[in-house]
């Protein structure tokens, strides 16, 4: 599958690693398999503590752990930092809640009669984490902490271009004290991941990608019953209502596109502007866009990364030639990015006919679709005129009117006066293509557990 560090902003192969073999992918099933049968006995306290020690950990070299993210993946240093930061506060939401969140319900009955009944959360065991390398360290944090604090232990395939990121995550586990097995991070080839779904060790699998990964890797966890979540793709709406306040809202515009080099499946992607500001917008829309500066990810006085190698932005390119065929009107804006890099042009699509197929598709980097809607319910109806249903925001100074707009956009997650967002303390996931199941929160700590009932009956009652 070619593991390999290649820095997408100077194109240098800087270190490559070797598929798994079939005896190590044996061996890393064999010790998971061992440390479930210990970890699942491990009071919940004691399996926060090591969540704790990792949050610490991070945040004693959050320069180092960040370094590592811009050097795979060419994220810009200031946001690397960011991830990192994040992925603590994940651990840490878990060191505070994950006790509550497990802890036993009794079960309200219709009939005394019934006895006392009672939800237990049991761990299920192995499960197998498939993660994308556009946020390297907080994807596997979003799993692996909910999943290690309800008592189960996880194997880890990484994106094949951030290598170093995952190993790094797994000797980060194994400083912070966690067991041998308990998270294991392997190399493996198409074929070895579905002899790892396929083991019956394994209780589940957890993708975040795109849909054509999801839809190969559910179809296989659905032929061997097993429980699957999968977070995949999004092309988000931003909608701005004719109340919105229109500086505010195109700052947060320009941000909710371009973070990330562009390169988020909740990234403000569609812009769905209602008639009478659509032209103020674009305006000043396209001068925000022109400032953003693209150079060395390390430097502080970059704004705009390069895309994370050069086939996603050679991908991302012909895209764009694909959508101006079809009829749309596509306009670069800024000074010319870097020769050097892995680097887009900004680009704004106008003029997405109905019947252009981009409208569809998910843009993965700097590029913003702009829609003119005749008012708010045809900004909506364009907001739903989506195969996906990720994430979304509406922008109006009336915000309990934002709120009802909010209801009407078909979506896992609306924001109001906010970009979609992602935060330790809120939950993730989506709809229709967008996948199916939750990330973090209790919703995402109950995804991978039995809820098994236990009754007690007072044997007396009966007779």
């Amino acid at each position: 599958m070619s593991y390999a560090t290649i820095n997408p902003y100077s194109g240098e192969l800087v270190a490559s690693f070797p598929d798994a073999t079939d005896a190590e992918v044996s061996k890393a099933l064999d010790k998971a398999d061992a440390a479930f049968a210990k970890w699942r006995d491990t009071p919940i306290a004691e399996r926060v503590k090591v969540l704790q020690k990792a949050a610490d950990l991070l945040r004693a070299d959050a320069d180092g752990y960040a370094k590592l993210l811009t050097l795979e993946m060419g994220k810009l240093f200031a946001e690397a930092k960011a991830e990192v930061e994040l992925s603590a506060k994940i651990f840490e939401y878990y060191v505070r809640n994950a006790e509550k969140l497990l802890a036993p319900e009794k079960l309200p009955v219709l009939d005394p009669a019934e006895g006392d009944a009672v939800l237990v959360h049991e761990p299920l065991g192995i499960l197998l984490a498939i993660e994308p390398w556009n946020f390297p360290y907080y994807q596997i944090a979003r799993i692996l902490a909910p999943q290690l604090s309800a008592g189960n232990v996880l194997i880890l395939k990484h994106a094949s271009n951030v290598p170093q990121s995952a190993a790094a995550f797994e000797k980060l586990m194994h400083k912070a004290g966690l067991l041998e097995g308990g998270f294991t991070n392997l190399y493996p080839t198409r074929d070895q991941i579905n002899t790892i779904i396929n083991d019956p060790r394994v209780h589940g699998v957890a993708l975040t990608g795109s849909e054509a990964a999801g839809a190969i890797v559910a179809a296989e966890a659905g032929k061997a019953l097993k429980k699957s979540t999968m977070e995949l793709g999004g092309a988000d709406a931003f909608v701005v209502l004719k109340d919105a306040d229109l500086k505010k809202t195109i700052d947060w515009a320009v941000f909710g596109r371009h973070w990330n080099g562009g390169q988020v499946c909740v990234s403000s992607k569609r812009m769905i502007v209602v008639d009478d500001v659509y032209d103020e917008f674009l305006d000043g829309y396209r001068k925000g866009v022109a400032k953003l500066v693209a150079g060395d990810p390390m430097d502080p006085a970059t704004t705009l990364a390069p895309l994370s190698s050069q086939k996603a932005a050679d991908d991302v390119k012909a895209q764009i030639r694909k959508a101006i065929e079809h009829g749309a009107k596509a306009e670069e804006v800024g000074p010319a990015v870097p020769n050097k890099g892995a680097f887009v042009q900004p680009t704004i699509l106008t003029e997405l006919a109905e019947d252009n197929p981009a409208r569809y598709w998910e843009f993965f980097g700097p590029v913003s679709m702009l829609f003119r809607a005749k008012d708010e319910a045809d900004a909506v109806r364009i907001a739903n005129d989506s195969p996906f249903g990720l994430g979304g925001s509406v922008f109006t100074k009336d915000e309990k009117h934002g709120f009802e707009v909010a209801k009407k956009i078909s979506t896992g997650m609306v924001f109001v006066n906010h970009p979609t967002k992602v935060e330790a303390d809120l939950p993730f996931g989506g709809i229709r293509r967008s996948g199916y199941g939750r990330e973090l929160l209790g919703l995402g700590l109950k995804e991978f557990v039995n809820h098994k009932l236990i009754d007690v009956v007072d044997i007396d009652a009966h007779f």
